[in-house]
């Protein structure tokens, strides 16, 4: 009975030794501060860590703002994939989503990805000494123009 036991026990580490592993470039990316209706995509590289064929079988985001993108196509043992992800920088805040990868990892079927930013209204620009610029009315203008350009006797 010990050795059927023992052997049981054997197989059961050798399957999971020799599976397929999903690994991530990172788990989150961060946009930053980015404009309202700037790019808003980026991706993750997965990679195959293990002996198998990897398969991700379902990407899920935790709303309809985020859209994933991903290969069915199984991840061979050693090579990577991309899961490309767009966000709707049409909407204004701060914000951080969730998008959940499920595969065939004996040990880690799902995954959680994250992405997180801030949306600002529009692009800010912020006056220097060397950037600096005086709006005036058209007629206000000319005045200071005349003035600058006036010929002295």
């Amino acid at each position: 009975m010990k050795n059927i036991l023992a052997g049981l026990f054997l197989t059961a580490s050798f399957a999971v030794a020799s599976a397929q592993t999903i690994s991530f470039n990172e788990t989150t990316h961060d946009y930053g501060t980015i404009a309202k209706g700037a790019n808003g995509q980026t991706f993750f590289t997965v990679t195959n860590t293990g002996d198998k064929p990897l398969i991700i079988s379902k990407v899920q985001p935790s709303c309809g703002c985020t859209t994933p993108k991903w290969d069915s196509n199984p991840i061979m043992p050693g090579k990577t994939s991309k899961i490309d992800v767009g966000y709707n920088t049409q909407l204004v805040n701060p914000f951080q989503k969730m998008i959940e990868v499920y595969s065939n990892d004996p040990k880690n079927s799902r995954s959680v990805l994250y992405i997180k930013g801030t949306v600002t209204p529009e692009a800010t620009m912020s006056a220097t000494a060397s950037t600096s610029v005086e709006l005036m009315p058209a007629k206000k203008q000319m005045t200071a123009l005349k003035a600058q350009t006036k010929v002295k006797n």
